[in-house]
């Protein structure tokens, strides 16, 4: 991978952010977490150009947006609102995006995938169901939010059987552990307080990140000139 720089500017910079996280002193939020997923949308554009190229770097661009609009959240709800859309986007570009990436295998375990699939179903219903009766006026937005990511990961989901390895494993890990970070933040604001929130949802965002960034990347590998 030509830009591996960018991967180990990216690892160092989560690091030292969720070190500064876990110590408490969440106000540095605003100079540090508006440079980590820039540093991935480098590593991406400076990479050779291939089908699935852009779109990658469209969801990098709203997720990064997203992070922005959140950091103002405390401030009023329609911070929030606007994130949860600038997210939203993020995750159907990444539906697409994983759609139309090239697939190297013919056939799929039907039965793997179809227990995988109510697997994914049951996620949805039960954190709905827990959510649901403190949402408020916020009930449609979340529900489609939630159904939109379980998509997401329904999509990868399936990419693993027909993509290539390792790159099919880091894509579905990485949406794995974006549903995990986004249970989290909603879990936290909605229904009960978690200690350390902050460093828990950023933790497993930035990994999230990192995996499907990484994925892709090894799915689409670069020539030998």
């Amino acid at each position: 991978m030509r830009n591996a720089n960018f991967s180990k500017i990216y690892i160092a910079f989560s690091l030292l952010y969720l070190i500064i996280l876990l110590l408490g002193y969440e106000n540095f939020d605003l100079f540090l977490k508006p440079a980590l997923i820039p540093i991935l949308g480098f590593e991406v554009y400076l990479n050779r150009k291939f089908p699935t190229k852009n779109a990658l770097l469209l969801a990098l661009l709203f997720s990064w947006i997203g992070d922005i609009i959140l950091l103002f959240a405390d401030i009023a709800e329609i911070y929030f609102i606007l994130g949860l859309i600038s997210f939203l986007a993020a995750h159907v570009i990444y539906c697409v995006l994983f759609n139309n990436q090239i697939k190297a295998k013919a056939q799929k375990n039907s039965i793997v995938f179809g227990i995988g699939s109510v697997i994914i179903a049951l996620y949805l219903i039960g954190m709905l169901s827990v959510l649901l009766p403190s949402l408020g006026d916020l009930k449609i937005p979340v529900t489609v939010y939630a159904s939109v990511i379980s998509i997401m990961v329904l999509f990868a989901f399936n990419g693993f059987f027909v993509w290539k390895n390792p790159g099919n494993k880091y894509v579905i890990s990485g949406a794995i552990v974006f549903v995990i970070s986004d249970s989290i933040l909603a879990i936290n604001k909605f229904y009960t307080s978690i200690e350390r929130s902050s460093f828990f949802i950023m933790l497993t965002y930035l990994v999230a990140q990192y995996l499907i960034v990484v994925g892709i990347l090894k799915l689409n590998p670069e020539k030998a000139e």
